[in-house]
């Protein structure tokens, strides 16, 4: 083990991405080492023409920020929140002796290695330390065994990314020009919206089917009861959900004895006067093997089924768990245990649960994935002893901890022995009719003692798990106790959750576990998706972009094409595959047209109305109704009908009886309720984007149409023209004020109904409404103290996550007026727009601050003063005698700035 000591010359420089993995890898190294975070990437390609180095931006390929006509050399800037940062590692890297890279161990931790060596141009050596768990042992266990930057790995990487920038960067503006602004495209992204809108579609061309059967009660002479569904009758098999035709609602086997109501019902009767017996009994053994260790995917599978999390909330947990020294490495899709950890769980087995709960050979796990991520082991408690998860609650967050919980409990039972037991089913006869009864015994719960995925009590899970049957012997006879009828509806295909949509990119071999959190994310914030009961919903305009791609560039959203783009990635990564002939390929094409000419004819080709028409059906007398895609929204057409969609109705409800009543409702509102006495303009009743609302006037007349939403709790069908015209009498005067004399009035705003009285105002209580308050309610009201909402309150922190190391004041959590953010007393920092409150943990909230103040301080404006008229005529004048000389500033300014060297990377 390497000494502690200060070498000559200064102390070896560790860096790494994150402040919370700096702090860990500290407290191993001692005083001996200068360790400091590089705050994720340094570097990255241009995010705008504004980012573009000057010498780039008149090229034909700058908006890309690749250079496509060179070998795809990248464009690489430095952001403007990181050049900060960069100056302290480069400040940090004189005085040192040498520099240790411990970024993370796969292909982005590699990138961001090699991008700190381009940067920093380090003189000192330069050693690469790579380790899966954040544990003394580990780090000077890398230290021993230094390596060079992997090459491969660093190109896959950058290959990667230079991909997702093509796809993006090319086929995003044509969603903005063919169906709405704002709108994004990418590699992965799109096939998982695809995904998840041919699931709805699936449930909207889904047509369900009800179907009868009978459930029988039967107990035997010594009187032990048990039940038993009837399964077919007269050698006709009764049929199940899979035997129904989702599209059409019948019958795939018209063998098969469909019955409906009055057929049970005759068939109960038939029977009740029957005699029963037992036809056979069958018991066959089975044996349950442990699922392996976490991957990224099923571990963010099972915290989803177990605890809801998002696939974003189990990495955030995940990460922090790992930079504190919990777990091994968080992003793998490896299964494998190395062996300390598998000798670590057979002694702990053998100590907490018994020597018959060991198998005789350690159990070995390989995974099923062609390129297993870098990572080289699945994820396990870290170190060579595993503590139990109980040990480590006070030093975790409740969602840390849920999360080592699992991963303890699935890495101990990866190592147990099976679990074994009997199935047993009793086949019942009642006068031509069968009946079957299952069951299972558990006779050794081997793994299950510890774990049971889906359940967070394994020994509750047992009992349930198991179906206790009497014991019966083929021809004895039964007492059928009742019959009871028992009706069925087929149910149309579940809608993805994270969880599942996870596993299916994941089968498909669709990108990597470790993005799925953030393309998650994507199309949640591009409102391709909206979540609704933890599953993920399509949105129209998922349907328009889908229907855009499917069309016309069918490669780019096709699951075996995204999936043999990965594997030449992975290819890539290995060394087998140059990266400039893949990205040629991909770009300008070989064999088979590439992106870039397949782009070429597009614009012209597609027509936007026609992309954006989705067919919802043909009713029986009618036009045919659509939904369109427009500039405020999707809505309703059916021929010059036309009315609003509510916002976030799922596409499935929408048929074409709901969609008539929607196009009804919005006919009603074309016809005015009446005539407001005051105008003699019209007044409407209807339903907009955001709800109910009513009218007054056209938007033919002179002036604009005065609308006014309906107050909270109003249904639209209780709105009548008194109603009406009182909402459009808002505000309402009530008086003057006794003291001041100003006018006091009710009105309605943004938060809801409220009075005011010069600059004063107070917010109505829910059960007073601006319609029926009175002068002396709303004076009661006004006297009231005010709740400010701004800076003045003192706000209660939502929750105190503990002492800053920077500036030793505690970490608060607060809702400020943009959003929750968190603060040392010194620096605040945003929470991200995909982090929940409930999310944050110090670690994470120490992370976050320290990016903020990496960034440095915002720019301000300069306050803007007024002008004397005699200062205003002198600067006049002086502007006009400068105005040749200052029209060079910019220029110059700009020059000053411009990089010494070109921006793009030299081929190494």
């Amino acid at each position: 083990m390497p000494k502690k000591m200060t070498p000559a010359g200064g102390k070896p420089l560790v860096i790494v991405e994150s402040p919370a993995k700096a702090r860990t890898i500290g407290k191993f190294l001692g005083r001996g080492f200068e360790i400091e975070a590089s705050i994720g990437h340094i570097r990255d390609l241009p995010q705008g023409a504004k980012e573009l180095p000057a010498e780039f931006k008149g090229e034909a390929w700058a908006y890309l920020g690749v250079n496509v006509q060179k070998d795809f050399e990248p464009v690489y800037v430095i952001p403007r929140g990181k050049a900060k940062q960069v100056g302290k590692l480069r400040e940090m890297l004189r005085g040192a002796s040498e520099l240790y890279l411990a970024t993370d161990e796969d292909r982005e931790g590699e990138a961001i290695s090699w991008h700190l060596c381009e940067v920093l141009r380090p003189k000192v050596p330069v050693r690469r330390l790579v380790f899966h768990e954040i544990t003394e042992e580990a780090i000077h266990d890398a230290l021993k065994h230094p390596r060079e930057v992997d090459q491969a790995l660093v190109r896959a990487q950058e290959t990667r990314r230079i991909i997702d920038r093509l796809y993006g960067y090319e086929v995003s503006p044509l969603l903005w020009r063919k169906v709405r602004p704002r709108l994004s495209a990418g590699r992965v992204q799109s096939v998982a919206v695809r995904l998840i809108a041919e699931r709805e579609r699936q449930r909207m061309a889904f047509v369900s089917a009800t179907y009868w059967d009978l459930l029988g009660t039967f107990a035997t002479t010594k009187n032990e009861t048990f039940q038993a569904a009837l399964v077919s009758v007269d050698g006709r098999r009764i049929p199940a959900a899979r035997d129904f035709e989702p599209t059409t609602g019948k019958l795939k086997d018209a063998s098969l004895l469909w019955l409906d109501q009055p057929g049970v019902e005759a068939l109960r009767r038939r029977l009740e006067a029957g005699e029963c017996r037992v036809l056979r009994v069958e018991s066959k053994p089975f044996t349950s093997k442990p699922a392996p260790p976490f991957t990224t995917s099923t571990l963010q599978q099972e915290a989803n089924r177990k605890h809801g999390f998002t696939a974003r909330r189990t990495m955030q947990a995940a990460q922090s768990l790992y930079e504190n020294g919990h777990i091994t490495y968080m992003r793998t899709d490896s299964t494998n245990l190395a062996n300390v950890a598998v000798q670590t769980a057979r002694e702990l087995i053998e100590r907490t649960y018994g020597a018959e709960y060991l198998p005789a050979a350690a159990r070995a796990y390989r995974t099923s994935v062609k390129n297993a991520q870098e990572a080289h082991e699945a994820i396990r408690p870290a170190g060579p002893h595993f503590g139990f998860p109980e040990d480590h609650r006070e030093e975790m967050t409740a969602d840390e901890f849920k999360l080592y919980d699992l991963v303890w409990k699935r890495t101990v039972a990866s190592q147990m022995a099976d679990a074994r037991g009997y199935r047993t089913t009793i086949t019942v006869e009642h006068d031509g009719a069968v009946f079957q009864a299952s069951g299972k015994t558990i006779e050794f719960p081997g793994y299950l003692r510890a774990y049971v995925e889906g359940s967070d009590d394994p020994s509750g899970d047992l009992a349930d798990r198991e179906t206790i049957l009497p014991s019966v012997e083929a021809g004895e006879a039964l007492e059928c106790r009742r019959l009871e009828i028992k009706d069925h509806t087929t149910q149309s295909p579940g809608r993805y959750s994270e969880a599942s949509l996870t596993r299916t990119l994941e089968e498909k071999g669709i990108g990597r576990p470790s993005t799925y959190a953030s393309i998650i994310d994507t199309i949640l914030a591009r409102e391709y998706v909206f979540k609704k009961n933890n599953v993920l919903v399509p949105t129209w305009v998922a349907f328009a972009v889908c229907q855009l791609l499917e069309e016309h560039l069918p490669d780019l959203v096709d699951y075996q094409f995204t999936a043999e783009l990965e594997d030449e990635l992975d290819a890539i990564s290995r060394g087998e595959m140059g990266h400039v002939e893949y990205l040629k390929a991909f770009y300008f094409g070989n064999a088979h047209p590439g992106l870039k000419q397949q782009l070429q004819s597009k614009v012209d080709e597609i027509d936007a109305r026609d992309v954006s028409r989705i067919r919802i059906g043909r009713p029986a007398s009618g036009e045919e109704i659509v939904v369109r895609i427009g500039r405020y929204g999707p809505f309703l057409e059916q021929g010059d009908r036309r009315a609003s969609l509510p916002d976030q109705m799922p596409p499935d409800e929408l048929t074409i009886e709901a969609a008539l009543a929607l196009l009804d409702k919005a006919a009603q509102g074309d016809e005015p309720l009446g005539t407001c006495p005051e105008t003699g303009k019209p007044v409407f009743l209807k339903v907009g984007r955001f709800g109910p609302y009513v009218q007054r006037g056209t938007p033919d007349d002179d002036q604009k149409p005065r609308n006014v939403s309906l107050l909270k709790g109003m249904q639209p069908e209780d709105v009548d023209l008194a109603t009406a015209l009182k909402l459009l009498a808002l505000p309402r005067t009530l008086g003057a004020h006794p003291e001041t004399g100003q006018p006091v009035s009710a009105q309605t705003g943004r938060f809801g109904p409220y009075v005011k009285c010069g600059d004063e105002t107070r917010s109505l209580p829910d059960d007073v409404s601006p319609l029926e308050v009175t002068l002396e309610e709303a004076l009661d009201v006004l006297s009231q103290p005010k709740a400010r909402r701004g800076a003045g309150r003192a706000r209660e922190p939502l929750a105190v996550l503990g002492p800053s190391p920077v500036t030793n004041e505690p970490v608060r959590l607060l809702d400020g007026r943009y959003g929750p953010y968190v603060t040392d007393g010194s620096t605040n920092a945003s929470l991200p727009r995909t982090m929940s409150p409930e999310e944050v943990t110090l670690e994470r909230a120490l992370d976050l601050l320290a990016e903020r103040a990496a960034r440095g301080p915002g720019r301000k404006k300069a306050p803007r003063k007024k002008a004397t008229a005699k200062k205003a005529t002198a600067k006049k004048a002086t502007a006009k005698k400068a105005a040749p000389k200052a029209a060079k500033k910019p220029a110059a300014r700009k020059a000053a700035n411009a990089p010494k060297k070109p921006a793009a990377r030299k081929s190494s």
